[in-house]
């Protein structure tokens, strides 16, 4: 295993349990200890860890994994669903796109339908996701809306007072949120209270609401809130979803679908 692919799984590692042990992490990802040392340290060094006694924890409880260091988790359902959720735009809509790893799969499964190939413009694409607006960018046929902003390095998402003057001044057809959980009773939520205002007015500026979330992030709660269940019209999950988390959301007044 490369470097890269151990810091990638050790920090996915940390988000998810809050903490690890240098030889439970050694375990699991089969090298020596001394190699998971020397990866603690090195991250610890960038400020991606706290170094303790005989392992690492993360920052705290609101510590969000960069979007660069995300491996391809969940990769197959996210796909499924980008492509489920690509299907409910209409050739010509104007569509914003929230940044994270879900919503860049929307944007590609965008970018391949054959339907979109042509027109001018065969879409117009409102994101404050600069990595979005990068794939998009080259594709003739998409006219491409970047918010203006702060630049958060964890999700590469435009934030703060620059991006609000862009949306208050436009209309969507459809908004398509990628969230860090979603729960039937408090809501779509984000790590970062800057990032979910945006996000939030993304919202408010559109006609419909579909959140692209795979089954891991429904019925959690986090840090900051971009919305209640009721702006949502749809939710696109994976198959492994509980019939009783559906069922709540089906409650909420949300239809959803899974792929």
């Amino acid at each position: 295993m490369s470097r890269d692919a151990r810091w990638k799984t050790l920090l996915e590692l940390l988000v998810e349990r809050g903490r690890l042990d240098v030889e439970e992490a050694a375990a699991e990802l089969g090298v020596s200890a001394a190699t998971i040392r020397r990866d603690f340290d090195q991250l610890a060094e960038q400020q991606m860890l706290v170094r303790t006694r005989g392992g690492a924890v993360v920052h705290g409880v609101s510590y969000e994994l960069p979007l660069r260091y995300k491996t391809a988790r969940h990769a197959s359902e996210k796909q499924r669903i980008a492509k489920a959720v690509a299907g409910l735009v209409a050739p010509g809509e104007a569509v914003g796109l929230t940044g994270g790893t879900t919503t860049t799969e929307v944007a590609r499964a965008l970018a391949v339908r054959g339907d979109l190939s042509t027109g001018t413009p065969a879409l117009t694409v409102v994101t404050n996701a600069l990595n979005i607006a990068n794939e998009l960018a080259v594709r003739p046929q998409f006219k491409i809306v970047v918010t203006g902003g702060v630049a958060r390095p964890q999700s590469y998402e435009l934030v703060g007072p620059l991006a609000d003057g862009v949306l208050d001044q436009i209309t969507l057809d459809v908004a398509v949120l990628g969230v860090v959980a979603f729960d039937a009773v408090h809501g779509a939520a984000a790590h970062d209270e800057a990032e979910a205002a945006v996000n939030r007015l993304l919202c408010e500026r559109a006609e419909r609401v579909v959140v692209a979330a795979d089954s891991s992030k429904l019925g959690r709660r986090a840090f900051a809130r971009i919305c209640g269940a009721e702006p949502v019209d749809t939710l696109v999950t994976d198959t492994a979803v509980e019939q009783e988390t559906v069922r709540r959301f089906e409650d909420a007044g949300v239809r959803v679908l899974t792929v």
